[in-house]
């Protein structure tokens, strides 16, 4: 049975973007060769799949199967894994000339129930806060990973709704890499 892992970029004082959704503090260390690549991509090795929500899968397409990211270290293994887009919106989710993303209708704590079981390995969810929420909400995530940059920017978009009930977290290992940014993987309790 496969796992539901929420990974996040969050500033030090836990935005995970700016007032306006700007992501200016997000440093150039997440795409290119380093730690912080070389991290995400042993973490990839265990993945089976990518869910996303519909707006960070409209930003996502923006760019991954893109040839612009063809440098980009993390582009094969994100055009390779079969992706999962939540959305009561989208009746189909292209990826360029990479094979499509499944659109996955219904209520997220089901569709991650389906996906858990299709799958034996990680399925990595980005970005897609209301529906990181949900499923957290919902006890569906397993693992929580949370790249902390080394920023504080005072206000801006919370990493988590504000109506979420509290969760307590076991700290699975934290990393510290020379950029100043910090891995915490947390298993929910």
């Amino acid at each position: 049975m496969g796992r539901i892992i929420v990974e996040q970029h969050v500033t030090a004082d836990g935005f995970v973007a700016g007032p306006n959704g700007e992501l200016d503090w997000v440093d150039d260390s997440v795409s290119e060769p380093g730690p912080m690549v070389d991290q995400a991509l042993a973490e990839l090795e265990h993945a089976d799949a990518i869910l996303l929500g519909a707006t960070t899968y409209t930003m996502f397409i923006g760019y991954w199967p893109l040839p612009v990211a063809k440098r980009d270290p993390l582009a094969e293994p994100i055009n390779r894994l079969p992706k999962h887009v939540v959305s009561s919106t989208l009746d189909e989710a292209p990826w360029g000339h990479h094979a499509p993303a499944t659109v996955e209708t219904g209520e997220p704590a089901d569709i991650a129930d389906r996906l858990k079981a299709r799958y034996e390995r990680d399925i990595i969810l980005w970005g897609s806060l209301h529906l990181a929420s949900a499923l957290l909400e919902a006890g569906r995530v397993d693992q929580l990973r949370l790249r902390v940059a080394p920023v504080a920017i005072g206000r801006g978009t919370a990493l988590w709704d504000a109506t979420l009930m509290p969760r307590h977290l076991t700290l699975v290992s934290a990393t510290p890499l020379p950029t100043g940014q910090v891995t915490l993987i947390y298993d929910l309790v």
